[in-house]
């Protein structure tokens, strides 16, 4: 059960990684577009209010990858940052997109009952 918990935590830390990813460096690429649904003008309207979220993003992947880098010490930073991803998703998809709560909230909440039952 640890494994599959911890292996959860680290999916949502690489989901995280990649949201980083796309919102600094892709936001106003064609995979940015894409993903996002913006025009050029648009990304580039944002693309600094983009990057500064995915700043953030990248915040909460080093924040999960320390709880997973600790192993069963780091229960308590595990929960705090799955804690902070829901919020985060839940907020996401009440003023952006229900999208979002499927992409980002339900996988931190499966990973925050996992730990949950697993220490």
């Amino acid at each position: 059960m640890r494994l599959l918990a911890e292996a959860f935590v680290a999916l949502v830390a690489l989901l995280h990684l990649y949201f980083l990813v796309l919102e600094m460096f892709l936001w106003d690429k064609p995979l940015g577009l894409k993903t996002f649904r913006h025009s050029a003008d648009e990304a580039a309207a944002s693309k600094v209010l983009a990057a500064n979220q995915g700043l953030y993003n990248g915040f909460l992947a080093a924040g999960l990858a320390w709880g997973v880098a600790l192993g069963a010490a780091g229960v308590s930073i595990k929960t705090f940052f799955l804690g902070c991803v829901i919020v985060a998703g839940i907020f996401g998809a009440a003023t952006v997109g229900k999208k979002i709560l499927f992409v980002q909230a339900l996988p931190a909440a499966i990973a925050m009952v996992l730990v949950a039952l697993a220490y």
